[in-house]
This record gives structure tokens, sequence and C-alpha cells, in this order.
């Protein structure tokens, strides 16, 4: 039942006419022919989908409305402009160092209680779970056995 409501919000964000879905009630209980066709009207609506859809499921975003693909395209098409002005490289150089920069999160940007990957920044210096520390690598080098096993 839910891959067949996923399907009919999927054709109606299309505009589909000829779709028609059926009802999110339970399987034995009857629907109301004024219900279904309430439902096939909201569905089907000529405005573009500006009511609301069937079951509170908000109105999918177009593709090119989607911010990540605009931003890679912009990227692409400056790319191109720099590959004619033969600056190229440098441009895709510089991009890279400003993504890497942009994708890094400061101590800020963590949720509560959430751990860097690097201790030293961890409050405490405190390691997470599976880091491998200078005293494990020793025991395990000259085959001592681990405290407390």
């Amino acid at each position: 039942a839910a891959v067949e409501e996923r399907l009919a919000r999927f054709r109606a964000a299309r505009g589909s006419v000829a779709f028609e879905p059926r009802p999110v009630e339970p399987p034995g209980k009857a629907v109301s022919p004024e219900a279904a066709e309430g439902q096939r009207a909201a569905a089907a609506d000529p405005a573009g989908g500006a009511q609301a859809r069937p079951g509170g499921a908000p109105a999918p975003v177009p593709v090119w409305a989607r911010p990540l693909l605009l931003k890679v395209l912009l990227w692409a098409v400056l790319l191109a402009l720099f590959v004619e002005l033969e600056l190229g490289l440098p441009y895709f150089v510089l991009s890279l160092l400003y993504w890497m920069y942009a994708c890094t999160r400061g101590p800020a940007e963590r949720r509560q209680g959430e751990l860097s990957a690097y201790s030293v920044f961890n409050p405490g210096c405190a390691a997470i779970a599976g880091t491998l520390t200078a005293e494990q690598l020793e025991r395990e080098l000259y085959y001592r056995p681990t405290a407390g096993r």
C-alpha cells in the first residue's frame, strides 16, 4: 500500500491525467464515493500542485530548482569560461581548495556530544572508539596481553 501511495504521488507530481489514486484507508475499511472523488480532485489539481497533496506530503522540488544541481552547473560553466581564457587549471585547483574549506565543519557546527576524529580537539583529548593508540600498538608488537583480559 505504501508503494502504491508513493507511485500515486509521483504520477500526480508528473501531471498524469490518467491516474487514479487508491485510498489510504486500512484494507477492511470502505471509502465513500464522495471522499474518493475529493482525493482524485486534489491529486489532479490543474494549478500545478499549489494545494496540499494527499497524505500531507510536500510538493516535490523540480530538478532545475535544486540548489546543488544549480551550483554544479554554475561551476561547470565557469570552468568552461576559464578554460577558454586559459586559466582552467588555476580555477579548478582554487575551487577544490574552496570546497575542502567549505565542507570542513568547525567545533561550533558539531552536535552535542559528538567527538572529533582528532582526539586533540575533544574535551580531555578523548579518543573515539576504534582509535589505535601508541600503547595498544606497543602491546601488539611485543605480544603482551591486554590489561584486563
